[in-house]
């Protein structure tokens, strides 16, 4: 599978994808909010469109969908509960279904939380390629999503718990946004001695550019706070941040707690 991940550079940096079978050159456009720039880079490449997946129904990752549509004359696909709040879609989606285009094969996620209608998109790797998620705004590089535009972190929590903790550590991330930067300085407040944040942080000052960074589940676990719910220093932050009884948190009463804590930081 051929990954294009074009970032918008607008005032949410998003990111939008492309995903093309190396036989057939079909693509998968996700989140296409830039349709003129998914458009030019689909063509530049000699991609076809044939699908345009939508994460959730937030304007900022449907507003390009009719434009590349018109264009392309791809079928639109979406959480099956998302289909009232996004127009035109085709088909709706369930948790378990394939989504296929050419030799491309993807597994539905359904990952409540940022929205109650959101889903996650799984390719399963093979030999030669890493396993991907293709996470909206579910999951991000060093975080996870706002829960307070539609969502629920209880629920998000559980999405966490249920599905994406248990990935193997090879799953590379691609998410909705670029907020890495900012993720990391959140992940040194509530853990300031975290060596792998501060020599990340480190190389993203001394110049890697986050358009290009990649981050797999393995480096999650070391840099994205809010999988590091059972770290002492954390989970004391939490308490004391929140004016509650140490024992009384467990982790998911810690991951809304910092949820709570990102949304105002």
């Amino acid at each position: 599978m051929l990954i294009k991940q074009i970032p918008i550079r607008n005032d949410l940096r998003n990111y939008m994808y492309l995903l093309a079978c190396e036989k057939t050159s079909n693509a998968i456009a996700i989140d296409p909010l830039d349709h003129e720039n998914c458009l030019k880079v689909a063509e530049e490449l000699g991609w076809t469109i044939k699908i345009v997946a939508n994460t959730h129904h937030h304007h900022d990752h449907i507003g390009g969908n009719d434009q590349v549509i018109a264009a392309t004359g791809a079928k639109l696909v979406a959480h099956q509960d998302a289909m009232d709040s996004i127009p035109g879609v085709n088909t709706g989606l369930i948790a378990g279904d394939d989504l296929q285009c050419g030799e491309i094969t993807l597994k539905v996620m359904d990952t409540p939380g940022h929205t109650m209608s959101h889903i996650c998109l799984y390719f399963h790797g093979s030999d030669e390629e890493q396993p991907a998620l293709f996470c909206g705004d579910t999951l991000f590089n060093a975080g996870v999503g706002r829960c307070d535009f539609g969502g629920e972190p209880k629920i998000l929590h559980k999405t966490f718990e249920d599905q994406i903790f248990p990935l193997a550590n090879n799953v590379r991330i691609y998410p909705g946004h670029d907020y890495i930067e900012n993720n990391l300085e959140f992940t040194l407040d509530r853990e300031p001695d975290n060596k792998q944040a501060l020599s990340l942080r480190e190389k993203f000052q001394n110049g890697l550019k986050a358009e290009s960074f990649v981050s797999d589940i393995g480096l999650e676990r070391e840099i994205n706070v809010f999988f590091r719910l059972n770290i002492a220093q954390v989970r004391a932050g939490i308490a004391a941040s929140l004016n509650i009884e140490l024992e009384h948190l467990d982790n998911e009463k810690t991951f809304i707690g910092l949820r709570k804590l990102r949304d105002n930081w």
